[in-house]
């Protein structure tokens, strides 16, 4: 969605043509998580509803190379550059690997393995309009009385600040008016999105098993921290927006007492 938006293809209210029913692509159908469909959809609306076909709808207004490169501009297929031992990044396929159905689901995260700290990063770039900054452990190392700061990271902006403030909006309305608003730590301005995939196994994947999360920065207009959680197999539910969610809040609570950060009248 950032990167269709800072290309121009799509504005917030720019109405889903597809999102009246499933889409079928080739001999695959891909549907809604919840087989609830929302015709005339605005982009917005999408990222509300957490919907399938309307970013498959995004997909397509973006187009095959425009997406191949968002997702590679993103940082995902190379290692992040994390100062831990053994960092591990999935690697891409070849351009012309990527069939019709792979660009549909990438596009709402089914088919393409990153990493967690991969994910943070990629967040983390809206929460710095637009700006990727490879994430750090370390900032200085104390001998004695003398503190040697580490080197400062590259940055690059992978996205305009405009696209990634329009992105935020979005993220903050899911949260306002999404089921995750039952659990939101109440003054406090929370831009997030909830995940809910597949787990995969021996080339297939189980339909009983989930990998649920929710990611997201706070405060939205100032941010002070990026989190994600990511729950495998949640027992109570398989959704994101009533497992991960709630822990991620509860973590913010304490975060923000930590940080000082007032909630807002």
């Amino acid at each position: 969605m950032a990167s269709a938006l800072d290309a121009g293809v799509v504005k917030p209210d720019t109405v889903c043509g597809t999102c009246s029913g499933p889409v079928t692509i080739f001999d695959q159908t891909v549907r809604s998580w919840n087989d609830k469909y929302y015709p005339g959809s605005t982009m917005s609306e999408v990222i509300l509803h957490s919907d399938n076909v309307g970013m498959v709808f995004v997909s397509r207004q973006l187009g095959k190379k425009k997406m191949l490169q968002s997702i590679s501009k993103f940082g995902f297929g190379e290692k992040t550059g994390i100062d831990l031992q053994e960092e591990d990044s999935p690697t891409l396929r070849p351009e012309d690997e990527w069939r019709d159905i792979d660009i549909a689901t990438a596009a709402f995260g089914q088919g393409i393995a990153v990493t967690r700290i991969q994910m943070l990063t990629a967040v983390n770039a809206l929460a710095n309009l637009g700006k990727l900054i490879p994430p750090k452990v370390v900032t200085g190392i104390s001998q004695g009385r003398e503190i040697k700061n580490q080197p400062p990271v590259r940055r690059r902006q992978v996205i305009s600040p405009q696209a990634a403030a329009a992105v935020t909006t979005m993220m903050i309305n899911g949260v306002e008016k999404g089921e995750v608003r039952y659990y939101k730590p109440q003054g406090f301005l929370i831009a997030g999105k909830t995940g809910t995939a597949q787990v995969p196994i021996q080339g297939h994947y189980d339909k009983d098993k989930t990998v649920s999360s929710f990611i997201g920065f706070a405060p939205a207009d100032a941010p002070k921290f990026t989190m994600l959680v990511t729950l495998r197999d949640p027992q109570t539910s398989p959704w994101g927006s009533t497992t991960a969610a709630p822990l991620w809040f509860d973590i913010a609570r304490e975060l923000f007492r930590y940080y000082r950060i007032p909630p807002r009248l």
